[in-house]
């Protein structure tokens, strides 16, 4: 008897198995749209104000996902829904390239030419001090030395520099020693095979 009841506890689920799956994709879809809408540094993760926001809206939305049912076969059920709208949208995204574009939009520059611009750190709610920890992470002395920065759709950035990284002068100095050399070898085979 007392195996039964937890059985019955465990995997018998309160709810069909359409609201299961059709509770994961609904809250998916909205929080896609959410997080486009409020912009790519919910995603940055730039300080501990946006990280507690983030790490509270899954806790907000674990109730609309899962409802009433704590059973495992119900969470199964909505892990498995979830799985499969990111898969769906994922498959979707990669086939129109357009829809993708609409969808995450389009990078934000923040720097041009080491000039920091204003506007576009404001319409991404990014204070200059955040940017700077931003391009120091990234082993910049400063904003001076940055070409130009991007604000990613996934909330990455993309820093170039004004020159050359040390790393690309030596991989340049490394592909122009490899020339020279395939130079010399190719010099020398009509001198070896007239011997």
């Amino acid at each position: 008897m007392l195996h039964s009841v937890i059985f019955q506890h465990m995997f018998q689920m309160p709810l069909p198995i359409l609201e299961k799956l059709l509770r994961p994709a609904i809250v998916y879809l909205a929080l896609v749209v959410l997080l486009r809408l409020f912009g790519k540094r919910e995603l940055a993760q730039l300080n501990p104000f946006d990280l507690v926001v983030l790490l509270s809206l899954s806790n907000t939305v674990q109730n609309a996902i899962i409802g009433d049912d704590n059973s495992v076969t119900g969470g199964i059920i909505g892990a498995l829904g979830l799985l499969a709208i990111n898969w769906l949208v994922v498959r979707v995204l990669f086939r129109s390239p357009r829809l993708t574009r609409i969808m995450e939009g389009r990078a934000t520059v923040l720097v041009r030419n080491g000039q920091v611009d204003k506007k576009a750190l404001r319409r991404e709610s990014l204070s200059q001090e955040e940017l700077v920890e931003v391009v120091h992470r990234q082993g910049f002395e400063g904003i001076h030395r940055v070409h130009r920065c991007e604000l990613e759709p996934n909330g990455t950035f993309y820093i170039e520099p004004f020159e050359p990284s040390i790393a690309d002068k030596r991989h340049d100095d490394l592909l122009a020693r490899f020339d020279a050399l395939q130079r010399e070898i190719a010099a020398l085979r009509p001198q070896t095979s007239g011997d």
